[in-house]
């Protein structure tokens, strides 16, 4: 008769939740949800290329002649 040293250090199988894997899906769906809307708004809001420039210069005053 053998006997098996391994039978006495097995552990029991772990018991399986399988609730925990659908809320950390579900939260993972939420996340890449709201980047994607994210993502999209701030490529909504870029601005159009071609709209109208303003430039803004400003002039050093000329100097002035005693009278």
């Amino acid at each position: 008769m053998s006997v098996d040293p391994l039978a006495r250090t097995r552990r029991p199988a772990r018991r399986r939740r399988p609730w925990l894997r659908v809320v950390l899906l579900i939260l993972g769906a939420a996340i890449l949800f709201a980047l994607g809307v994210g993502l999209g708004l701030a490529l909504d809001d870029r601005p159009v290329p071609g709209g109208a420039q303003t430039f803004v210069r400003t002039l050093d005053p000329l100097p002035q002649k005693a009278p």
